[in-house]
């Protein structure tokens, strides 16, 4: 190190020691008056509140239901999903309901980088009231009728999540008809396979989707009616031969001016909602038959935990409605008074793709106080914000980690930070508008010091939940007091969660000190069924001591408060050589936190002791490893063929592993730098953004099966 290098590190050492001193001081004379103000024992009280309890205290096979109940609502005594809408109607009429941002324009921008992204010129967001939406949804349904749609036929909603595809599945509910749903990011396999193994004669879409329906019109043979929204650009409509394409703005004015006296055919609890396909990790995607009960059941499990949030809030909705959990979340906030904004991942953030430079994104202009999330995101959130802390200097760097640090030793101990939030931490919760409240996080498990981070950084509370599109989403979520981290929470109220042994992973109820197994899901959630699956069906759905229950293939471990954590899959387990069983999920979880990893599989074979990882680098911070090893010169798909640069990857990752304590046979011992993009076009994941492992294996196969052939110490690259 050189003498100017030693100066500023001794310079930054004192600066940051002398920070941490007037800090203890300030602590010293603060405490008594924090203590006083914020009480901190009652959070302490929390960690030992009884959550959930087993129906038969002397029988580690019974099944654990919540403990406390929600005060009244009409939620709780609802047949279907639009009944419960319009009763919502009545209550909250001229309240804002639903909103949107008006987009204006579009531009192309050219990046640094040579590549084009399309910026959007949005206004400020629009908003209708329930009694406007109710409205619309009645003009959409007596639309859809005159278009031919009857009741008891499903519509497919293929589009990305915007206020028009909510309005049309209340509007395909209150016909008496139901929806079918396919991600808009799914490949032309799973589209074609979708939408023929309904037979629908309907297809709801958007004006950008239209060249993708295009392309596969030929293997459509039972569609006879595209209903597209419209955007800025005037679609190109030639070319799909005898479908007939109309504007959702058409069939809205139909149904408004129609001098018809149509009938709508109310639905019952048990009458098909949804066909949901999933996103398919693994081959064709597979429909799941969702009813109103299904939906309502998870709603209710939700207002158990959310009943004390108000009309003030307000949501920001991004993720897929083609997944149960955003369907389900965004019914439940619509019925309790709570506002809906629509926003996407291409412009939530000032930074976001699709935002035009000096553009507000729509976080800061909608200020949401909620919003879910999946692990993706907020571990993306994350690196961010390291990495541009990081960017600013040492000095920087030292004093954000000292104040993570100090902050989460106070908020353990019960207390809030409000002076640090407001100097440090408030200008990270502003990227989301500033007035973030409460997050929830699904999909996947999330790395307990990514959780740590985002609810310490943001201020937030950050509560995970765990469902499946099989169980409507429901299945457990956390408490709004339960400040634990890499739990799932306990069951939902009306569900009831058991476990199951398996052999073949070593887990069992009777384990000590507290029970593992399969989990299964019981109660109003548990759907009818696979679509036109039957075998499948019988498989994983059970009816026992009459209730319907799921088995899920997750493994859970239940703690004597009743909460769940979920520490591995009965997929994702892999044998070595040795017999030594390791869970692929586990690992990959652990890993992908690092800051030079974009996206990881691990892959194992059971004829061999140890397992490789392939790994999507980030671009930049591979970048930052590479003017330390004066190879910056190098493109980026040379810097993931460079044997040294793989070598300091592989030393990244075996640092991360041995800190998160993985077992010498858990840490890869061979990895594999890719230069591809794994998205859901390129079929590597899922449109919910999960890897497709056996995709994945399948690409790098040849790779893979070079690299079991070398000697341990060696890497490979692609």
């Amino acid at each position: 190190m050189s003498n100017s290098n030693m100066t500023d590190s001794l310079g930054v050492s004192i600066a940051l020691g002398m920070i941490k001193t007037v800090v203890c001081a300030y602590d010293l004379m603060t405490l008594p008056i924090y203590t006083v103000a914020q009480q901190p024992w009652q959070r302490s009280q929390s960690k030992n509140k009884t959550r959930a309890k087993p129906v038969k205290d002397d029988n580690c096979y019974s099944e654990w239901k919540r403990v406390e109940s929600p005060p009244d609502h009409d939620m709780l005594h609802a047949e279907t999903i639009d009944s419960l809408f319009v009763k919502t109607c009545e209550k909250y009429g001229d309240r804002k309901c639903l909103g949107y941002r008006e987009t204006f324009g579009e531009e192309d921008e050219k990046q640094p980088d040579g590549r084009t992204f399309r910026k959007l010129i949005q206004g400020d967001f629009k908003w209708f009231t329930y009694n406007e939406v109710n409205q619309r949804i009645n003009d959409v349904a007596r639309g859809l009728f005159l278009s031919g749609l009857k009741p008891g036929e499903p519509v497919m909603i293929f589009a990305e999540t915007r206020l028009e595809w909510f309005v049309s599945a209340m509007a395909a509910f209150r016909l008496g008809a139901s929806i079918a749903t396919l991600y808009a990011t799914l490949g032309f396999e799973a589209l074609v396979h979708g939408i023929n193994e309904t037979e629908v004669s309907h297809l709801i879409t958007t004006h950008d989707l239209l060249p993708k329906i295009k392309s596969i019109v030929n293997k459509l043979p039972h569609l006879k009616k595209i209903i597209y929204i419209e955007g800025v650009k005037k679609p190109d409509l030639s070319g799909f031969g005898s479908i007939e394409l109309i504007s959702m703005t058409q069939v809205e004015m139909n149904g408004s001016s129609t001098k018809q006296n149509i009938q709508f055919e109310p639905r019952k609890s048990d009458d098909q909602a949804v066909i949901m396909y999933t996103s398919g990790s693994t081959g064709i995607p597979k429909g799941v038959i969702i009813t109103h009960k299904n939906i309502l059941g998870t709603m209710k499990g939700f207002y158990a935990v959310a009943h004390g949030m108000t009309t003030e809030n307000i949501y920001m909705a991004y993720l897929p409605l083609a997944h149960v959990l955003e369907l389900a979340a965004e019914s439940f906030f619509i019925s309790v008074g709570i506002p809906i904004g629509y926003s996407s991942p291409h412009t939530m953030t000032d930074k976001s793709t699709a935002v035009k430079k000096g553009c507000k994104g729509d976080a800061p202009v909608l200020q949401p106080t909620v919003m879910a999330a999946v692990p993706l995101v907020l571990d993306r959130i994350k690196k961010a914000v390291t990495e541009n802390i990081d960017a600013q200097g040492p000095f920087m760097k030292g004093l954000f980690r000292f104040a993570l640090e100090y902050k989460q030793y106070w908020v353990k101990n019960g207390f809030q930070t409000p002076l640090l939030n407001k100097i440090i931490f408030n200008k990270i919760k502003a990227m989301l508008g500033g007035k973030i409240q409460y997050m929830v996080v699904g999909s996947a498990p999330l790395a307990p010091d990514t959780f740590d981070f985002i609810r310490n950084t943001l201020n937030v509370i950050l509560i995970a939940g765990y469902g499946l599109t099989e169980t409507a989403a429901g299945g457990t979520i956390m408490d709004f007091d339960d400040f634990s981290v890499g739990r799932a929470g306990p069951p939902l109220y009306g569900l009831s969660i058991k476990l199951s042994d398996w052999e073949e992973g070593n887990y069992h109820p009777r384990d000590k000190p507290n029970p593992r197994g399969e989990v299964i899901i019981g109660g109003d959630c548990v759907t009818a069924g696979y679509f036109k699956n039957p075998t499948m069906t019988e498989e994983f759905y059970k009816v026992e001591d009459g209730k319907r229950w799921f088995y899920t293939g997750d493994i859970g471990e239940i703690y004597p408060d009743g909460t769940i954590k979920l520490i591995d899959r009965k997929k994702d387990l892999v044998k070595l050589q040795y017999g030594e069983y390791i869970s692929l999920g586990k690992v990959e979880t652990e890993l992908k936190i690092c800051s030079i990893v974009d996206n990881i599989c691990v892959y194992g074979d059971s004829y061999h002791d140890y397992l490789i990882a392939i790994v999507v680098p980030n671009e930049k911070g591979l970048r930052n490893l590479a003017k330390t090893l004066n190879k910056e010169h190098l493109s980026h798909s040379q810097l993931c063929k460079d044997p040294v640069m793989l070598e300091v990857v592989k030393k990244v990752l075996t640092d991360r592993a041995a800190q998160v304590k993985l077992n010498r046979t858990e840490r890869p011992a061979k990895i594999l730098l890719v230069d591809d993009e794994w998205t859901p076009d390129s079929g590597l994941v899922t449109a919910a953004m999960k890897i497709r492992r056996k995709n994945i294996q399948e690409r790098y196969i040849n790779e893979i099966n070079r690299m079991y052939k070398t000697p341990v110490s060696g890497v490979q690259s692609a």
